[in-house]
């Protein structure tokens, strides 16, 4: 469990809890097996994390991965001279290692059991509201343990989602270099708003992943407001060995209203898997005394209960399931959820789609159909547009202005560095406002023809 007066939580300003109980949880669990590949002609001293903790040779865990030899090797010779660097805005990076979703399709996935969200703005106790909240924030971690890479997306692009618990969602790519986005979402109990922003560490065989960003929740019936600060993620054995993700440390959900908050510790994994995915903490009341506890998996459920200010559970209560992960697709290539393939499919896009929406990159579309060579010359045919629009853009003088979210004048402090702040502007709202009332609402173009199109300039092209 975590800290029981909540002493040790991490805030948005700073990281103090979150590395003491990486120690702790480090100290208590042992860590993944570590390996130095020392047979290997070339890659002497490349380090292989075995997440079982096995005792078989570095060299036979490090050839039991998704790669093929050739595929190994050109993939090491292109990145061991990134070694070190933050690898987010990485533009030369081989289709073979992407999924056919992109960044702000992600942000959407986070979406995926917001009626958890639902019932933190119906509850009327304001410690199993946080426990709710909480347990939606954890929610989305099955589907983050997938090990493909997204598409960065274009400046401009964006993405739209309905059809889901009456969400309606936009998110937009707000800045090239640093890739961020921006979203919004809204339904008759919540509204989502993230700026999102992630640095990087590649360390050669594994990538460390810090989530920039700042995610707040209103909800409406209660009128607080909740801020998270998740944990940074590291991704195992990119190229050598059984790629594998792991988020360890601290979680804190602060109600900014009340002063009430949740910590829950994301164990990191140690010796034979132990501990891998659990996750344990606390609401704490503003006072900082713990009220419920939490506890179980990031990737199948999570329960709480009732506890006095030891942090023991109160006599007769008993530990509640409030969020279990759904159902999946057996054997699907990418670890695709039911949900991510929703988020894929045009089923979630709203009349009149936006034509800078991600499901109309054809780079993203062909990997989908399975086109690894169209997919990748399209990458490729897009980034040079994308540097051709930049050219136009500085040739002009004028610089890229999003057209749904606002920068503001607000820096942000997060446990990692410091953060631009965007805001939604209200104008995507007003545009699905005049389509739903108009005829254009019953327009039945085939929205697979929509050719993409996030560009500022017309005139821009990659010849």
């Amino acid at each position: 469990m975590g800290s029981k007066d909540g002493s040790g939580a991490a805030s948005s300003g700073g990281g103090g809890g979150f590395f003491s109980s990486i120690a702790a949880g480090v100290r208590s669990l042992g860590t993944a097996v570590h390996k130095s590949v020392n047979g290997l002609v070339g890659y002497e001293g490349l380090e292989v994390i075995n997440p079982d903790g096995g005792t078989e040779d570095a060299e036979a865990e490090a050839l039991r991965g998704r790669w093929k030899q050739e595929d190994r090797d050109s993939y090491w010779k292109m990145m061991h001279k990134y070694i070190g660097a933050d690898v987010t805005s990485l533009v030369t990076l081989p289709v073979i290692i992407f999924e056919p979703m992109t960044m702000l399709q992600k942000m959407a996935e986070l979406m995926e059991y917001c009626e958890l969200l639902d019932k933190a703005d119906e509850c009327e106790d304001p410690y199993m509201r946080m426990a709710y909240a909480s347990a939606w924030a954890v929610s989305v971690y099955f589907a983050y343990q997938r090990t493909w890479k997204p598409f960065n997306p274009i400046l401009g692009e964006t993405y739209e989602m309905v059809n889901h618990q009456g969400i309606s969602f936009i998110a937009e790519q707000v800045s090239h270099h640093p890739p961020m986005g921006a979203a919004h979402c809204e339904n008759a109990h919540f509204t989502y708003d993230i700026t999102s922003k992630l640095k990087t560490k590649f360390l050669g065989n594994s990538l460390e992943v810090y989530p920039l960003g700042r995610t707040r929740v209103s909800l409406k019936k209660s009128g607080v407001k909740l801020e998270l600060v998740p944990p940074l993620t590291k991704v195992n054995n990119l190229i050598f060995g059984r790629t594998w993700v792991d988020s360890p440390g601290e979680m804190v959900l602060t109600n900014l209203t009340t002063g009430d908050k949740v910590v829950l510790l994301f164990q990191p994994c140690g010796w034979f898997g132990a501990g891998r995915y659990e996750v344990d903490g606390y609401v704490y009341s503003a006072a900082e005394e713990p009220k419920i506890m939490i506890t179980g998996k990031w990737n199948q459920s999570m329960s709480c209960q009732p506890c006095d200010q030891e942090g023991d559970p109160l006599p007769g209560t008993e530990l509640k399931e409030i969020w279990r992960v759904a159902p999946t697709p057996p054997n699907d290539k990418y670890q695709y959820t039911h949900f991510a393939h929703k988020i894929n499919s045009f089923d979630t896009a709203p009349k009149k789609l936006l034509a800078s929406d991600s499901r109309l990159r054809p780079d993203r579309y062909a990997l989908e159909k399975g086109d690894m060579s169209k997919s990748g010359s399209e990458k490729s045919r897009l980034e040079e547009q994308q540097r051709a629009e930049k050219r136009t853009r500085e040739a002009k003088g004028e610089q890229f202005t999003p057209r749904w979210f606002n920068r503001t004048d607000e820096i942000a402090p997060t446990p990692w560095g410091e953060l631009e702040v965007y805001e939604y502007n209200g104008k995507y709202t007003e545009h699905r406002a005049a389509i739903d009332s108009s005829s254009v609402a019953d327009d039945d173009t085939d929205v697979t023809t929509i050719e993409f199109n996030p560009w500022q300039y017309s005139s821009s092209s990659s010849q």
